[in-house]
């Protein structure tokens, strides 16, 4: 009876731990209760060099842990739908005219507002943040436009805001976030599962023994202009000279996710960097500028005069077989010709790495160690469209069927292709632009991985993808993230308060109290049906002894004399 009690339960307790998962899910994609009073919210905006963005976030009381995080979610309205709300142009644009800094942001805060309970703005931290636009701009410019912000918003609103939740981030910055907000989108930073993956970390902390965790993704993000990288190095780093230690203080940030210093459970050395130049498109419009010069250079000394006319185009092995295309620099025009020779155009794009004496990085930047043996990356943009949106190949990277699969679409013939397109054999989002360039931008991406990055041709570990989860994630999940870190501390105090006096209920409880109530409700009603069960079979068992107690009791009775 014991054993099966067990058995049992332990059953019933595995069940009711994924029914708990499947329904935080679930509730995560719920319109948000702003009637709960135990709520906390949080408000981003991302100020961009295109448009700014506003983001609303919320999280329950921390439950205690000091080894666990804030559980942020993004913020959803009645109809399910993110709390998020996008102007244009750039803040960037108000270089001239700072003062009207605050009147910009006046309807992406008036729309937080107006989803954060009333009654919780003046506890609601808001973080402006400003990212490439800014940067771009002089330091006094910036500061004018940062001026205005922390001296009339907090006219307007009564969010918790000082001069401090105002600024322009670096590059490293706004990477460390976008990691930081990826892996705790996929749950990386829990290091209750031993059944995962793990790394032993060693931290900067002095006499601190090697700890194993959950092992977090790297991530590679390629848009039209620039390529980055993030990824954790658990082990400390051992610098060749005092050049190259200098050199990576500036791509290395080691920080303490977890709300109490002395602990250094969440602490994480992440090596993140940009490469300016090297997104999809730039690198096309580097390829075809030194293809110019190129040829201007060589028809001095020639007279063929190749690449000039359209009867003597250029014979691009980056272009698919028969494609015609031309490129216009300072008046002069180069007329192209597809070739559709993936292997050379391999050899043409590899020297735009600028790889220097055997460096591990494009560009020669400093590149930290990657184990490739104990390692997870995610690909993003155009290391996802270069595989999906004509490939069809997107999610788990294969580097001999990738490479097949982009010669073969290299040498077939354009007239094929855009055949295909116009029978939808391709994605949605493929179109005229991506049919010329996807052979360029598959080579570029292919040498930007092996090349550049040095990561090797059998290397599994990488997942192209557009959604982590189904949704897009933002680096501003991984700012509010970092920069509620020490919230918890907060909530433990309180909580400390709470348990000197006597008192059953616990804010954490009263958020839960709708799956928590389910979950045990899963429990009692699996126990008291298991009870009946036994209950039935003992009586059962019962009726069966005095049925044969009678039968005993007759045949007794016919022996006797």
């Amino acid at each position: 009876f014991i054993t099966n009690l067990f058995s049992n339960m332990f059953l019933i307790s595995y069940c009711v731990c994924l029914c708990f998962r499947y329904l935080s899910i679930a509730e995560s994609m719920e319109a948000t209760d702003v009637l709960n009073p135990a709520l906390n919210y949080g408000i981003v905006v991302d100020c961009g060099s295109s448009g700014s963005r506003v983001f609303v976030y919320y999280w329950p009381p921390h439950n205690g842990n000091p080894h666990t995080l804030l559980d942020i979610r993004q913020m959803r309205d009645h109809n399910h739908k993110p709390v998020v709300k996008k102007i244009k142009p750039g803040i960037s644009t108000l270089a001239k005219t700072p003062t009207q800094a605050s009147d910009y942001l006046h309807p992406l805060l008036s729309f937080a507002a107006a989803h954060v309970p009333e009654n919780k703005h003046k506890e609601t931290p808001l973080y402006i943040l400003c990212t490439a636009g800014m940067r771009l701009l002089p330091e006094s410019q910036q500061a004018a436009i940062l001026e205005d912000l922390v001296t009339d918003v907090p006219l307007d609103f009564d969010f918790l805001f000082s001069r401090s939740h105002a600024e322009v981030i670096s590059g490293k910055q706004e990477g460390v976030y976008a990691w930081i907000g990826i892996n705790f989108v996929l749950g990386r930073f829990d290091h209750a599962d031993e059944e995962d993956a793990t790394v032993e970390v060693t931290t900067g902390s002095q006499n601190q023994q090697p700890i194993s965790r959950r092992r977090t993704v790297g991530i590679m993000d390629m848009g039209g202009a620039s390529l980055q990288i993030a990824y954790e190095v658990p082990s400390a780093i051992t610098f060749n000279s005092p050049q190259e230690e200098e050199a990576a203080k500036s791509v290395l940030a080691e920080f303490n996710l977890g709300c109490d210093v002395e602990h250094t459970q969440h602490v994480y050395r992440v090596y993140v960097t940009t490469f300016l130049g090297f997104g999809g498109n730039m690198a096309r419009q580097r390829y075809e500028d030194q293809l110019v010069n190129n040829t201007l250079a060589k028809n001095r000394f020639l007279t063929t005069q190749a690449g000039l006319s359209e009867d003597k185009p250029y014979l691009d092995p980056c272009l698919p077989v028969s494609l015609t295309d031309t490129v216009v620099r300072d008046n002069r025009t180069l007329y192209l010709r597809g070739q559709g020779d993936w292997t050379r155009c391999q050899d043409a794009v590899r020297p735009f790495m600028g790889l220097h004496n055997g460096t591990m990085s494009p560009g020669g930047v400093y590149q930290a160690p990657i184990n490739f043996s104990n390692s997870e990356f995610y690909g993003f943009s155009e290391f996802y469209y270069c595989m999906e949106d004509v490939l069809r190949m997107g999610g788990q990277y294969n580097s001999e069927k990738y490479s097949r699969a982009a010669m073969d679409y290299c040498s077939t013939k354009w007239s094929t292709l855009k055949e295909r397109l116009d029978n939808k054999l391709f994605s949605q989002q493929a179109d005229i632009s991506r049919l010329k360039y996807q052979c360029f931008k598959s080579a570029w991406m292919y040498e930007v991985l092996h090349s550049g990055f040095r990561f090797p041709t059998n290397y599994l570990n990488l997942k192209t993808a557009q959604l982590v989860y189904d949704k897009e994630v933002q680096w501003t999940l991984g700012a509010i993230l970092f920069k509620t870190r020490f919230l918890p501390l907060r909530d433990l105090q309180q909580e400390t308060l709470r348990q000197s006096h006597p008192s059953w209920l616990r804010s954490s409880f009263v958020y839960n109290h709708h799956l928590f109530s389910f979950c045990i409700l899963v429990v009692v009603l699996a126990i008291l049906l298991y009870i009946l069960r036994l209950r039935r079979i003992h009586q059962r068992e019962l009726r069966q002894a005095e049925v044969l107690n009678l039968l005993w009791a007759e045949e007794g009775e016919a022996l006797l004399p």
